[in-house]
Order: structure tokens, then C-alpha cells, then sequence
């Protein structure tokens, strides 16, 4: 294979393979007479992007003879030949893509302003035709619009949401971010935006239902849109079914197929997610599943009145409690008896310190002659 594009279409393939590197991480290629196809498929097979390029897109395109050759090769590789957009635009005069198969080898070269050629030697593998299959023509409802109307709708979504429900009507489509079941509502943040028919170039509506589908994949379109200029149309009918996002043109058509969050999976997440509320919680307690309000009346009322019935002591047990009074008596009485029993101490005491003072007082009156006598 060996083909040359020049000029804004330099670009415009450059922005395809950045697309595509929102997918997946291998790029799929697939040479053929119409034209040169580049697919990608994410990890999950959830998402499929496809970019068909005719040979009126190159100024030179010669498809190799093995009609039936497919190759592929990470998409990061090729992603840094095509980095700098704005660079590519202001010096990048054309682009060469040459295949050898037998080497299994990709060259692209860039030739620059100047005389300056800046050549890229990548290798690849072979593999399988990678196709999905759908028809988008068999879709119920049908959206198209400018790309900048899909740009300001989704730049409310913050960058870190992954999926968005599409709602339709007769007459309006509303676009809001999908919040889990568990999630809690107190702590999720809820975006919707509504948009009149008026706002799209092609409005048909054949069913209203709403869609789930990955956002991170419809970003990536749009960059290539908004890029282009190329109106961006939305083909999709039941929930479950893939929704398709197409740009086309006169030389390129870009097809991205995207799966939908079905109504049966969603009500099974639901119930899941119930069911293991209902395991993780404890029991509710009686007392704080009553009323706490009549359970406070309830005690001011039985705290307030009589009631009506008092049971009458046992026997055995008045019996016991006048044993256990007269018993506490008597030793109260036996203690008192010790008391009284008990020799005076403090008195004797103060008795022995009044004898010595008066003693003492005595001793100093005395005269000195009277000692000697």
C-alpha cells in the first residue's frame, strides 16, 4: 500500500487516530479499494470506531494486491508520529503512508517546510478482519446537529462522568448524567439539560424511550467533528440496543457503535443492590422503630396517674421484709449500746491537760523559801 494526503487533510487524519485512541489501544488497519479503513475495539467490546477513508481523501492511494491483508499495531505508536496537532498544520506540507508486508513494517513520512522529511518505521502483526455488525438506517429515532450544539451540551458534564442517559419526546431531548442506584443521593450531583427540536437540522422521533451509553466515546467523536465541521448524527432505539454516532462526508465516514445499558441489567443492578442493603443492615430495634413521641406521653402519663390496679404483696415477702427490718434494728440498737459503753476518751483528755496547767500554775506561786523547807 503506499498513499499521500496533503494539506488540512493531514489534520483531519491526525484527528482520526487521536479519536481513536479514546477507544482502544490497537489500531486496526485495512486496506482495501475503496479506500483505507481504521478500526478500534476497547477492552470489553463495549465501544467500535470505525474511519473509512476513500482514495479521493489522498492525493495518491494505491491499494496493495492481497485484497484480504489486515494488520494492527499499537495505537500509541502512531499517536506520537501525528502529536502536535498545530505543529502538523503550520509546517507538515504532506504525509506518505507506505506498507510492507513482507517486513511487516508501516513507514510514514512527514514532509516539512524546507525540505525537511521527518521519516517513522513502525511495525505491526497480522490479525483477523476486525467488523461490527449494525445498521443504522433501521434506527427509529434519529438526531443530528451541529457539532458545536453537542460541544456546549456536554461540556456541563464535569470530565470525570462516565456515562449519560438520553431521554426523547416529541418534541425535546434531555441529557443527564447516570447515577447509580446505591449511590447516595445526599452526595450525588445531578445535571440535566433540555433541548427544543428546533436545535437540530434532523428531528425524528419514532418512540420515546431513554438511553445509557459511555461518554468518554461521544468526546471522542466530537473532537474530530468540531475539527471537520461536520454535522454529528445520533441513530438509536430501545435501551440495550447499540447506539450509533455518525459523521460523513463526501470522502471519509466515521462510525462509532456503542453499547446501551439494557432495562433488564438495570433492574437486576437494582435489586442487587437492595438486596445487599437489606443483608449489610442490622434488624431495627423495637424501641427505636416506635413512635418516640407517644413513647415519651406514655411515660409522663404513667408517671402522673395512678394506676388503677396495684398487685397485692405476697405474703412470704412481707414476712420477710419485717425479718429483715426488726434485724436492722436491733443491731442499730446494739451499736448505740457501744457507743454509750465506751470510756470517754476525749473527756479524759482534756481532764489530764486541766490537771497539768493547774499544776503547773501552782508550782510558780510558790515561794523560793518555802521549797527549802
Amino acid at each position: 500500500m503506499d498513499c499521500v494526503s496533503t494539506g488540512g487533510n493531514v489534520k483531519v487524519l491526525a484527528k482520526a487516530i487521536h479519536s481513536l485512541s479514546r477507544i482502544g489501544e490497537e489500531l486496526y488497519l485495512e486496506p482495501m479499494e475503496d479506500g483505507l479503513t481504521l478500526r478500534a475495539v476497547n477492552s470489553s467490546r463495549s465501544a467500535f470506531a470505525c474511519f473509512m477513508l476513500s482514495p479521493l481523501f489522498f492525493q495518491r492511494y494505491q491499494a496493495p494486491p492481497d485484497q484480504a491483508f489486515h494488520c494492527k499495531m499499537p495505537i500509541k505508536s502512531v499517536q506520537a508520529v501525528f502529536r502536535s496537532l498545530s505543529s502538523l498544520e503550520r509546517s507538515v506540507e504532506k504525509c506518505r503512508i507506505q506498507m510492507n508486508s513482507e517486513k511487516s513494517r508501516l513507514t510514514i513520512t512527514l514532509h516539512c517546510k524546507h525540505g525537511l522529511l521527518k521519516t517513522h518505521n513502525l511495525s505491526f502483526q497480522d490479525c483477523e478482519s476486525l467488523q461490527a455488525v449494525f445498521d443504522k438506517e433501521s434506527r427509529g429515532n434519529v438526531l443530528q446537529a451541529q457539532p458545536r450544539l453537542w460541544v456546549d451540551t456536554v461540556l456541563h458534564f464535569p470530565p470525570s462522568l462516565e456515562e449519560v442517559c438520553v431521554s426523547v419526546s416529541g418534541e425535546r431531548v434531555w441529557l443527564k448524567n447516570h447515577v447509580e442506584d446505591d449511590a447516595d443521593p445526599s452526595r450525588a450531583m445531578m445535571t440535566e439539560l433540555c433541548l427544543s427540536s428546533e436545535e437540530f437540522d434532523h428531528f425524528a422521533i419514532s418512540s420515546q424511550n431513554s438511553i445509557t451509553f459511555c461518554l468518554k466515546e461521544l468526546r471522542g467523536l466530537l473532537t474530530f467533528a468540531e475539527s471537520s465541521g461536520l454535522p454529528v448524527s445520533m441513530y438509536f432505539d430501545d435501551p440495550g440496543s447499540p447506539v450509533v454516532l455518525s459523521v460523513s462526508d463526501s470522502v471519509l465516514e466515521a462510525n462509532f457503535v456503542l453499547a446501551t445499558l439494557s432495562e433488564d441489567s438495570h433492574q437486576h443492578s437494582h435489586s442487587n443492590s437492595k438486596a445487599e442493603r437489606c443483608k449489610a443492615q442490622p434488624p431495627p430495634d423495637d424501641f427505636m422503630s416506635d413512635d418516640m413521641d407517644s413513647y415519651l406521653i406514655a411515660m409522663e402519663t404513667s408517671e402522673l396517674a395512678v394506676p388503677s390496679y396495684e398487685p397485692a404483696p405476697h405474703p412470704c415477702s412481707t414476712n420477710h421484709r419485717a425479718r429483715l427490718s426488726s434485724t436492722r434494728q436491733e443491731e442499730e440498737e446494739e451499736e448505740e449500746e457501744e457507743l454509750l459503753d465506751r470510756p470517754p476518751i476525749l473527756f479524759a483528755f482534756l481532764w489530764l491537760c486541766t490537771t497539768c496547767f493547774h499544776s503547773t500554775d501552782q508550782s510558780d506561786n510558790t515561794e523560793p523559801g518555802s521549797a527549802c523547807q
